[in-house]
């Protein structure tokens, strides 16, 4: 029922990009194109001003792109009332998540989602808080999950799950036999750490910032670009590490890594849904984000 020429000319017009709308549309850019070139000749007047280099609405353009939203939202809103008198929800989910949600939340809540809901799709692309926030503003998910709370001047932001970042140590490790450790403790063993700007490490600096330590204080033995090769590593004997509870479980259940409690206290940050405001959502979305909101996420700790 929904107009595809209005959904493909409004992803063109929020995204300013006829490359970014192929891959949101799953259609080739030609095709993209003639779409365009379609709703030109119905109007006998072009959309779209591509003459100083970037693609902007003409005057008739703006006047299609508000009513073309209109027309969208009235259909989402149709589909939804719809969707509660049939009681069938069907359609896509496109989620864009962290690192630590999108590997190791998120596959166990999608497969039990889909358990209950076999006719809606699951799309998940992982990615750190920047890549998502742009995701979203070019309308490439419907929603993300990360653990930097975004500014909420266009978002809606809903903490959904707490996260604890644990120091970690291989089990033959000589400060696995002490029941506590300090982080002054921590800084003089060769340490594992995740590339700047991973959401993780902000998290790990600013930790260390408050008890008056640096990662320049600690001795970095090496630099990773994923909790997956952090863990390899740190079993292998090669220093300690920080990372999420989340991500350990499997390790931790068959002792392959431990966990050192740290003398400090519990390093924690949220985990938020976000989505752009005023935004409909279509019933599959709406359900997957009731579905994460209830998730029972302490059945997944092992």
């Amino acid at each position: 029922m929904e107009d595809h020429k209005l959904k493909v000319f409004c992803t063109v017009a929020e995204t300013k990009s006829f490359s970014k709308t192929s891959e949101i549309i799953h259609l080739t850019q030609p095709a993209v194109s003639l779409q365009i070139q379609a709703l030109e000749e119905l109007y006998e007047t072009k959309l779209f001003d591509r003459s100083s280099g970037s693609i902007t609405l003409t005057p008739a353009g703006e006047i299609l792109y508000k009513y073309a939203k209109q027309i969208l939202t009235m259909y989402a809103e149709a589909a939804k009332e719809i969707s509660k008198i049939t009681g069938l929800i069907k359609g896509c989910v496109k989620i864009g998540a962290g690192t630590t949600v999108g590997n190791y939340i998120l596959p166990a809540v999608a497969v039990d989602f889909k358990k209950r809901h076999p006719k809606i799709r699951v799309s998940v692309s992982i990615g750190n808080a920047k890549k998502i926030l742009e995701m979203l503003n070019s309308s490439m998910i419907d929603f993300g999950i990360i653990s930097e709370m975004p500014g909420k001047s266009k978002f809606i932001v809903d903490s959904i799950i707490s996260d604890e970042l644990c120091v970690i140590c291989s089990a033959d490790h000589p400060l696995n036999n002490q029941k506590s450790v300090s982080l002054y403790d921590v800084v003089k063993e060769p340490f594992v750490i995740r590339e700047e700007g991973s959401s993780t490490r902000v998290i790990i600096e600013k930790f260390l910032a408050e008890h008056g330590l640096s990662v320049s204080d600690l001795h970095i033995s090496l630099i990773l670009g994923s909790t997956g090769s952090i863990k390899e590593a740190v079993e292998r004997g090669i220093g300690l590490s920080i990372v999420s509870k989340w991500a350990i479980r499997k390790e931790v259940s068959c002792g392959n890594l431990r966990i050192l409690k740290l003398k400090e206290g519990k390093i924690t940050r949220d985990f938020y849904i976000i989505l752009p405001k005023n935004t409909i959502l279509s019933p599959a979305v709406e359900e997957f984000i009731t579905y994460l909101k209830n998730y029972p996420y302490s059945d997944l700790i092992l």
